[in-house]
């Protein structure tokens, strides 16, 4: 078995409560990140969303900038924070403002996986010109 190496992703300030993204976190908490995208794909609540968005952004993050390979990645931490909170107020009866709190949340996504094989560096073919060249140059 190769190298594991884990990779994070975060996404912070999703305008969602964290009491309701969680709940859609936990279906997916542990698993592969190929299943938990297609579990989240067909969970019909509106956190699955940032959820999702935030795992294909830690896939991302460990193909492109890590070289892990896409195919072993698994979820191996996702948790929900409590974000920053916007205070605002509703009009109520005889003038009065009752107040209340946008909640938002912050989603941290571990993946860890397998390191790409390395490559053989292929050996690059002469043109024709760079042989006629070559020739010159003797």
């Amino acid at each position: 078995m190769a190298d594991m190496t884990t990779v994070r992703a975060y996404a912070k300030n999703v305008d969602l409560p964290p009491r309701k993204v969680s709940l859609v976190a936990s279906l997916v908490r542990g698993r592969s990140v190929a299943d938990a995208l297609v579990i989240l794909q067909h969970t019909p609540k509106r956190s699955a969303l940032s959820v999702q968005k935030a795992i294909e952004s830690a896939q991302a993050n460990a193909v492109n900038n890590h070289g892990l390979d896409g195919k072993t990645l698994q979820i191996t931490t996702l948790s929900v924070t409590t974000g920053t909170r916007i205070k605002r107020f509703k009009p109520a009866s005889r003038g009065r403002a009752l107040p209340f709190q946008k909640k938002s949340s912050n989603i941290l996504v571990e993946v860890s996986g397998d390191l790409k094989p390395k490559k053989a560096p292929v050996a690059k073919k002469k043109t024709p010109v760079a042989e006629v060249a070559e020739e010159e140059k003797k």
